[in-house]
């Protein structure tokens, strides 16, 4: 006999059925991103801040109100000390020969401006014509700007065995660019190896102060600021010796120029080579923003050193950006790891 149990009757399906569907994959949220991959804004927005243009309008708005200003104070002062004297003549006197010491010492900075602004353009000068010298390969021209170079250089005592040493050799050669790349090797290159070290610090300071602190725009405020200070100490080591105006002007031009050839864009294109992928993959937000403006700080440094040295680098001569990041920037990824 067969077993009742195992008998069984037809299956209906329903085929109509108005049941909700289940989820589909394509009704799924979407999957949460990672952090986005740094791309150094602090550098970046420290480039805009101080490669931005002025427009007449706004050079005519500064120079009007600037002179409204001196007027308003000279009067100011003018009425403060006639009503003093009045009061007082020996404490009048006393007040008119403070005000005296002040614009004495206005004098004394506007002058210093101006010698500044007149080391920077003979330096400027003096790159351009070394620079045709080299293409035109006149040696005439290459001892002239040789000569300039040791006399910009001379009483300075980190350039005395560099000078002596030019001038033993410098009568043996008789090509124009072989001189140059001699008066580089024997008297820029100390100073070259003092620009790429100023530039390794501030590379060091903008990352590290990028990573460690949080704050809003405190990184574009350090990232301009070490800048500044990287670009002045790079043009006192060449011998510009730039005061405050001639420091930003000299800031101006070395930035609008890598905001043109778009060289503050780099990211990690050149990090990765250098550190490896996957130390980058591993990196915080907040460290690897510090590398890439480290980075960029570094480009910085390198197209300072272009613009302030005194005759142009040579191919042999010229610094590595790269290796310039991989000696400043790799210490940090070990103090990390550890």
């Amino acid at each position: 006999m067969s077993d009742p149990r195992s008998r069984r009757g037809p299956v209906v399906f329903d085929l109509d059925d108005d049941t909700e569907p289940g989820p589909t994959p394509a009704d799924a949220p979407p999957v949460p991103e990672l952090d986005a991959p740094a791309e150094g804004a602090a550098m970046k927005a420290a480039a805009r801040v101080a490669a931005r243009r002025s427009t007449a309008l706004g050079r005519w708005f500064w120079r009007l109100a600037g002179a409204i200003v001196a007027l308003l104070v000279g009067a100011a002062a003018w009425s403060f000390v006639a009503s003093v004297m009045a009061a007082n003549p020996i404490l009048g006197w006393a007040v008119t020969a403070l005000f005296a010491l002040f614009a004495l010492v206005l004098v004394l900075i506007a002058l210093r401006e101006v010698r500044a602004f007149a080391r920077l353009a003979r330096i400027d000068s003096l790159h351009r014509d070394a620079g045709a010298a080299r293409a035109a390969g006149d040696l005439a021209g290459a001892r002239r700007i040789v000569d300039r170079l040791t006399a910009l250089y001379d009483g300075r005592d980190d350039t005395r065995w560099g000078r002596a040493r030019l001038a033993e050799r410098q009568d043996d050669v008789m090509d124009g660019p072989d001189l140059l790349s001699l008066a580089e090797r024997e008297l820029m290159a100390p100073l070259d190896l003092a620009a790429a070290r100023e530039v390794q610090a501030a590379a060091r300071q903008v990352a590290g102060v990028t990573a460690l602190v949080p704050l809003a725009f405190a990184d574009v405020a350090a990232a301009l600021a070490s800048n500044l200070r990287m670009i002045r100490r790079i043009a006192e080591i060449y011998g510009g010796r730039s005061g405050t105006l001639g420091t930003w002007r000299l800031t101006r031009a070395v930035f609008s120029h890598l905001v043109a050839t778009g060289a503050i864009a780099a990211g990690e294109d050149m990090l990765e080579p250098i550190l490896g992928g996957s130390v980058l993959a591993r990196l915080s937000r907040r460290f690897g923003e510090g590398v890439v403006n480290g980075t960029l700080t570094a480009r910085v440094g390198v197209a300072a050193m272009e613009v302030c040295r005194p005759i142009p680098f040579s191919r042999e001569m010229r610094p590595s950006v790269r290796t310039l990041v991989a000696q400043s920037l790799t210490g940090l990824f070990d103090k990390r790891g550890s």
